[in-house]
């Protein structure tokens, strides 16, 4: 295992102290580092974060840009028409996530087995990050040439590589306090909500509290695609109109794509409710904040045309809105300010997201 700090000012004087990136949980100790000790941009998608670091790189940095593999996709675009038709370097870490042999999360499987020839299509050099001190400091002095010839270069990381560097208490993000767990708000919803409602949850823990309230049929639990629940449940929505979908959004997947919000207000599904939780940190990789302390959520909705939208701050009435939308049905938007933290031991869904998705097609026959 690295001692993180120790690699993370060997970096710093190599120059490389401007990062941006989305957390994971493999990185969240490089990314908790970079957060104490440097520049760090918490960037809403991995594609936005590779353009921070290109324009970082034109104004005399040398970027670090950070993220998990299944994010590997999203920087594609700007990787490959930005970074290589500008000749724009970037020293990248990608977690291994889904490496074979490992047990991991589904959404994990298929891009733990292509991350390398991902970076290997894209013509990008890369490296398996050594756990010996001594080893990764030569790796990062090679590296570094790479980077100062003009060309990007990629550390794939393995879990357990970085030691341990908590956030200092001045880094950490501090919601209002007084709120509710969104545990607690996801029973309202259930308790709101009419039988035969579909409820779409984001990846994380969202997720996993659902499935531990339930096991229903009509449940679909997110794996990976961070920032699609709202367009998929825009897609299923207009296709049965007569459905009832409730969408269970987070501030750390809606930030990712913001634009649906633009989208689903303007197809205006018959029978939507989709509910932000709002806690402003990632909290399932890590803690790490995000920039939702500076948004207004329910204004950003109006603005991008949601009809209807509200804010429910307690359990009590985020069950009164769920009732509500439930008699008169409509797209509607409701903001709900959450604490921070999960039931203790919370488990995992057991059922496979294929099976999920298919028993939700049945269901949505009335087979199931």
């Amino acid at each position: 295992m690295l001692d993180t700090r120790q690699f993370g000012e060997c970096m710093k004087g190599a120059g490389f102290d401007f990062y941006s990136g989305v957390p994971c949980s493999f990185l969240k100790d490089l990314i908790n580092y970079s957060i104490n000790e440097c520049e760090y941009v918490m960037a809403a998608n991995e594609g936005d974060a590779a353009a921070i670091c290109a324009g970082a790189w034109l104004g005399g940095r040398k970027p670090v840009l950070l993220m998990q593999n299944s994010g590997l996709g999203n920087a594609v675009s700007p990787l490959t028409s930005l970074n290589a038709i500008f000749r724009i370097p970037v020293l990248g870490f990608v977690s291994l996530r889904g490496e074979p042999g490992l047990a991991d999360e589904p959404q994990h499987e298929l891009m733990g087995v292509i991350t390398g020839k991902m970076l290997e299509t894209m013509g990008i050099a890369y490296g398996v990050l050594s756990p010996e001190q001594g080893e990764a400091e030569k790796q990062l002095a090679s590296a570094a040439e790479i980077f100062n010839a003009g060309k990007p270069y990629f550390f794939i990381v393995r879990k357990g590589t970085f030691s341990k560097v908590p956030l200092k208490d001045d880094k950490k993000p501090v919601p209002p306090q007084g709120l509710a767990r969104r545990f607690e708000m996801l029973k309202s919803v259930k308790a709101g909500a009419s039988g035969d409602a579909v409820f779409i949850a984001t990846t994380g823990f969202t997720g996993r509290e659902l499935y531990e309230l339930g096991d229903d049929p009509g449940n679909i639990y997110m794996a990976g695609s961070l920032g699609c629940v709202s367009s998929l449940g825009l897609g299923l929505s207009l296709s049965r109109p007569e459905k009832k979908v409730i969408v269970l959004d987070g501030d750390g997947s809606l930030l990712m794509r913001a634009g649906s919000l633009g989208v689903n207000a303007w197809y205006r599904p018959q029978a939507m409710l989709h509910i932000l939780f709002d806690n402003q940190m990632h909290e399932s990789t890590g803690g790490q904040f995000t920039v939702s302390a500076g948004i207004n959520y329910p204004l950003l909705a109006g603005a991008f045309g949601y009809p209807s939208v509200s804010r429910a701050d307690d359990p009590q009435s985020l069950k009164k809105e769920t009732e509500d939308w439930s008699k008169t049905g409509g797209l509607r938007f409701v903001y709900a300010p959450i604490a921070a933290g999960v039931p203790d031991n919370l488990g995992r869904p057991r059922i496979k997201p294929y099976e999920a998705a298919e028993r939700l097609r049945q269901f949505m026959e009335g087979k199931a």
